[in-house]
């Protein structure tokens, strides 16, 4: 093995050195590592009694918890792999995805009982139903308990022999270009992952994690990283600015994970200047690009503590990294063109920028992002046809397109699949998209090609403006048009009252297309 340990074997590793410490903190409660890992280890045993084993797939439908890094820990201790469902998709893609997937059980908390219920009947492979909640007596007829099961079996330590290409879990991109394809991580990828975030996201001894966003996704991965360095995890059970800023103020926060969106309504918040965020040192943002213009504004608000993160569900989170050093910049045009950077590769990435047959394209020149990291995925779940188009030769095809400058910074441009194609010319969106954010009425701004008769796609852009704010369409073209030209400025402007976002907080380029593209058999 190259490090020697599994997924599990790190949580034990970070029990063995720091046993009687608080490793996790939820409302009021507060819950040890030997805690966190005799309710792993017993709820491991209480799982293989009931006949799930090396390579069965258990499906995770959970609000953040404390009982969810219970459950990871175990199933990462038998060898069961679990399928993260990101609670905001809808049923019929969690049917899609635990059918596709051939789940054998489902673990869901009790705030999703209705839709576990709703599902069942769809359900194909799922024999065991485990509901994490307060109230035995509340579970459903025919399904489990799961702090019973914890309770009623002896915390043993499981023995299960793991290699580090077995398979840790499948984890469903989003699906904002196309149907969900399940990408299968092993125990390398994701101890390739923590080992990286360690090197790269300048996390220290005794943090104090804030963990706002979904845990069965992008937040989750900085969990043993930050206990590693005997940290505490502040679970919360979602994100609004209000209870965000109390959870920094009374737990004394240090670190964060956060996308753009989050940083916008902190931000916009009108009561933040209220609370004292003094004891956050490093803010860690990423999963969707953020505008140069709202991230000056956050440093300036909270100082220089962000650290940027690039990655994807095939390679989690660490492709390149913009440490916080990096975003102190006194020259101003340097920091504007920074500030669109997504950093360096980290240290076990290696990245390319090819053209579509695979040849390196000069340097400052756009291309495809092709990378080798410890990391990558194994591929795509009974699907060797898209696995085969995104790992070629050894190397993963991200599918976004960047420049790197002479000092090694990735500029993203756009995924590649966003690009408009306007009179046979290639128009990146993100470019667009970053100097409306510098219009002082623009809150949040998308675009995207929509149908034109003689140019096959025209640039639209979706705006949505600051509350007391006012911007006409023709201010707004013209604003683009003054320092991008004419070429790549929008030829319509549409204002609406929100941008759309996926369940990870991306902007949803896939339903503000519908709307346009409807009844047109090409989409581009």
């Amino acid at each position: 093995m190259i490090f020697g340990t599994t997924v599990g074997e790190m949580y034990d590793r970070c029990v063995m050195n720091f046993r009687h410490r608080v490793a996790m903190k939820y409302h009021d409660e507060s819950y040890t590592y030997d805690e966190m890992q005799k309710a792993a280890y017993s709820l491991a045993n209480a799982l293989t009694k009931l006949g799930l084993k090396k390579g069965d797939t258990t499906a995770f439908l959970m609000a953040n918890c404390p009982e969810y890094i219970s459950c990871e820990y175990a199933l990462a201790k038998i060898g069961v792999i679990r399928v993260p469902l990101a609670v905001l998709l809808t049923n019929d893609d969690h049917v899609f995805m635990m059918n596709h997937a051939e789940c054998k059980a489902i673990i869901y908390h009790e705030k999703m009982a209705p839709r576990v219920m709703e599902m069942l009947p769809r359900l194909k492979t799922v024999k065991h139903l485990i509901c994490i909640g307060k109230d035995p007596g509340k579970v459903a007829e025919g399904h489990l308990h799961l702090q019973t099961l914890i309770k009623d079996h002896p915390p043993e330590v499981p023995h299960v022999d793991i290699d580090e290409e077995d398979l840790a879990g499948i984890f469903f991109t989003g699906g904002t270009t196309g149907l969900p394809k399940g990408v299968m991580l092993s125990h390398r990828a994701w101890i390739g992952t923590y080992i990286t975030e360690m090197l790269e996201l300048g996390f220290g001894y005794d943090e104090v994690f804030a963990f706002a966003t979904p845990l069965t996704h992008a937040g989750g991965c900085l969990m043993i990283p930050i206990m590693i360095r005997r940290g505490v995890c502040v679970i919360l059970d979602g994100f609004d600015p209000k209870s965000f800023l109390d959870a920094v103020q009374r737990h004394g926060v240090t670190s964060t994970f956060v996308v753009p969106t989050m940083i916008y309504a902190l931000l916009d918040y009108p009561d933040l200047k209220k609370y004292d965020v003094s004891s956050l040192r490093n803010i860690v943002y990423g999963a969707a690009a953020i505008a140069p213009e709202r991230l000056k504004q956050a440093i300036g608000t909270f100082g220089p503590i962000f650290t940027q993160l690039y990655g994807q569900t095939e390679a989690p989170m660490m492709i390149s990294a913009l440490p916080r050093e990096e975003h102190v910049i006194e020259d101003p045009e340097k920091e504007r063109q920074l500030f669109s950077s997504c950093g360096r590769p980290t240290f076990p990435a290696i990245v390319r920028l090819v053209d579509g047959d695979g040849n390196d394209v000069p340097r400052g020149e756009v291309g495809d992002i092709v990378c080798r990291h410890i990391n990558v995925m194994s591929g795509y779940w009974k699907n060797p046809e898209a696995t085969a188009e995104a790992i070629r030769d050894g190397w993963l095809w991200t599918g976004d397109m960047a420049r790197m400058d002479e000092e090694g910074f990735l500029y993203i441009v756009d995924r590649s699949k966003d690009m408009v194609v306007s009179g046979g010319f290639n128009i990146f969106p993100r470019e667009i998209e970053d100097v409306l954010f510098e219009h002082p009425a623009v809150k949040g701004a998308a675009v995207i090609g929509v149908p034109d008769e003689r140019w096959g796609e025209s640039v639209k852009a979706i705006v949505v403006l600051h509350e007391g704010k006012n911007a006409t369409e023709k201010d707004l073209i013209n604003f683009v048009k003054e320092r991008k030209g004419s070429l790549i400025c929008p030829k319509t402007v549409e204002f609406w009252d929100a941008i759309p976002l996926t369940n990870l907080g991306k902007v949803d380029k896939k339903k503000i297309r519908e709307r346009f593209w409807k009844g047109y058999e090409r989409r581009v």
